[in-house]
């Protein structure tokens, strides 16, 4: 199993009074679960892991849109500043694809892939999927069996969070930044109906936000 970082069900997060959090949010958030340092100091951890795994073969890092972008971004940082001062290296090229399950807060049993006519160019590939967060795992499981179609040469995944919930398929990724609770979570690119991207820190929404932000 996968190592990772968990964040407990009781874990109450941290006072937003103690980070900077957007004004025109505060009254949206019950706390900070994740705090951005944390966040990166565990993004660079997963970047050694990939590097160390993976090193020596040509990767095609696969950023999952468009929550994931946050975390890509700064793993793939940390993955170029590994490969100018380690002896071994991975040699990287990049690719996004958009999936589309939720509605609100929940999510639905459709998948939507946007840009699956383009997985056909991972075909002989090392492929790295770069997720922002597992929660059943069954969207994730729909894009490795489009994925298995391409006939990739390999195929890992790193998800910066995964939920445990008891609705989960039990699919785990190869790389895992945190375990989180059941809970909604916003920030660092992760939102709520388009809200909440700009966060800097993870953190719970509140049960008054997800009414006040519902489509």
């Amino acid at each position: 199993m996968a190592a990772c970082l968990e964040i407990f069900d009781d874990d109450k997060g941290h006072e937003l009074s103690l980070f900077c959090v957007p004004k025109h949010y505060e009254e949206d958030l019950d706390s900070v679960i994740i705090p951005n340092g944390l966040i990166k100091d565990r993004t660079e951890r997963l970047a050694r892991d990939i590097v160390g795994d993976m090193g020596g073969h040509h990767i095609v890092a696969l950023c999952v849109l468009k929550g994931g972008y946050k975390f890509f971004a700064d793993l793939m940082d940390y993955i170029k500043a590994l490969n100018q001062n380690s002896d071994k290296s991975v040699p990287l090229t990049v690719d996004f694809i958009r999936l589309k399950s939720y509605a609100n807060d929940q999510s639905t049993n459709c998948v939507k892939v946007i840009g699956g006519d383009e997985l056909s160019a991972l075909t002989g590939k090392n492929v790295l999927i770069v997720e922002d967060i597992v929660e059943t795992g069954k969207t994730m499981e729909t894009l490795l069996a489009l994925l298995h179609d391409c006939n990739p040469k390999m195929v890992k995944v790193a998800s910066l969070l995964v939920k445990r919930t008891p609705r989960s398929s039990g699919y785990r990724p190869d790389y895992i930044g945190f375990e989180v609770p059941d809970k909604y979570l916003v920030g660092y690119a992760l939102d709520y109906n388009e809200y909440f991207r700009d966060l800097s820190h993870i953190c719970v929404l509140s049960d008054k936000a997800k009414e006040k932000y519902k489509v």
